[in-house]
């Protein structure tokens, strides 16, 4: 017996959360384990961005 587990997706064109996707692939980001995660990731895509722009950075030298 499988057991199913929700996704939760964050629509980056409405800043609304989603139970499992509901709209294009272009709008949202995830899938995530949690409503409260979701909720983070326009947060979680800047921590992203600034730690592969520091690796980045720290490879040109």
């Amino acid at each position: 017996m499988t057991e199913h587990t929700t996704q939760w997706w964050f629509n980056h064109r409405t800043g609304e959360v989603e139970e499992g996707p509901q709209s294009l692939g272009s709008d949202r980001d995830g899938p995530y384990a949690s409503r409260e995660e979701a909720q983070r990731a326009p947060e979680i895509a800047r921590e992203r961005a600034r730690r592969w722009a520091a690796e980045e950075e720290g490879e040109e030298s």
